[in-house]
């Protein structure tokens, strides 16, 4: 078996002005980093296909489709959503590459082409939610392959684990009353995109932690909260919102994860997934913009995917 990076070009053309830190130069950074880390000849690299209309639909709402489709500019300019997310030229064919990567990875995965996959995608995700794009997302890239597993492929139990540094309240606004799907988190709280904590459950495990929380504090809650709920759910497959600006070199955030974090997250999902899962992981880039730590991370992130520590 093998771990594919799905990625396009459509991705880099995406762009909301130079001074924003959500920026094609992320995806330069990581595919540097895993080019000089040797790991990007050791996987597979697969080409993004675009979504189909009808996998959007699943999780977003007409308007919030019409939203992204009808106000991408002609030529140059900008439209804004909000006063951090805007469309450019290019952001619907992004959108749609970044939305197919996590289709095309989940169906790759589940018919047993490779064991898991890891999207090299922008625009993130996670914030965007069923009625409205947000929060540097336009659509829910995770929550749209996770909606496309159990509606195309039929699966009956998922999981969702996020480890970006921000609440993923799309995500979790997605599947709130979806028992089939248990979602668990660590992100900082107080901090955008201000989400009232919720209490913990058999299927949400969104742990809010402080600013300057370090590794050993998220290791801890992995184990004690985590674990046992993802045991417990039996997935039988799991999807990882990937940001990596819970990074202590990353000043969009307040924690202090490093990349061995990272890996030993990752592996520890790994491991729940080899149990229950068939082995099946499909993962997609939210945050992470400090460039240096981010390629880095995602390249301990892959290796970890891969198997190669």
């Amino acid at each position: 078996m093998s771990t594919a990076i799905y990625s396009h070009p459509d991705c880099l053309l995406h762009e909301m002005g130079e001074w924003h830190p959500e920026c094609p130069a992320r995806l330069q950074a990581i595919d540097d980093q895993l080019i000089a880390s040797g790991v990007a000849a050791l996987v597979e690299r697969r080409e993004a296909p675009l979504a189909a209309l009808a996998a959007i639909e699943r999780n977003h709402s007409a308007n919030a489709i019409a939203l992204v489709r009808e106000n991408c500019p002609a030529a140059a300019g900008y439209y804004p959503i909000d006063g951090d997310t805007s469309l450019n030229a290019a952001s619907w064919r992004a959108a749609l590459r970044a939305a197919g990567a996590a289709v095309a990875a989940t169906d790759a995965v589940i018919k047993g082409e490779i064991e898991n996959a890891f999207c090299s995608v922008r625009p993130p995700g996670h914030h965007a939610r069923r009625t409205e794009a947000m929060g540097f997302c336009l659509f829910n890239n995770i929550a749209i392959a996770a909606r496309h597993a159990l509606e195309a492929h039929g699966l009956e139990r998922i999981a969702i684990v996020d480890f970006d540094v921000h609440h993923g309240n799309g995500t979790a606004e997605a599947f709130a009353a979806d028992p089939r799907v248990l979602m668990a988190s660590f992100f900082q709280h107080p901090f955008y995109p201000y989400s009232a904590p919720e209490p913990l459950s058999a299927t949400r495990v969104n742990v809010p932690v402080p600013a300057n929380s370090d590794g050993a504090l998220v290791r801890a809650l992995v184990s004690e909260h985590w674990l046992p709920a993802l045991r417990a759910h039996r997935p039988q497959m799991i999807f990882i919102s990937a940001g990596f600006d819970a990074h202590r070199e990353d000043d969009m955030g307040g924690m202090g994860l490093v990349e061995a974090d990272y890996a030993w997250i990752t592996q520890q999902v790994m491991a729940v997934a080899r149990e229950f899962s068939q082995g099946r992981i499909v993962s997609c880039l939210e945050g992470g913009y400090n460039l240096s730590a981010l390629g880095r991370s995602v390249v301990s992130h892959v290796k970890a995917l891969a198997r190669l520590d």
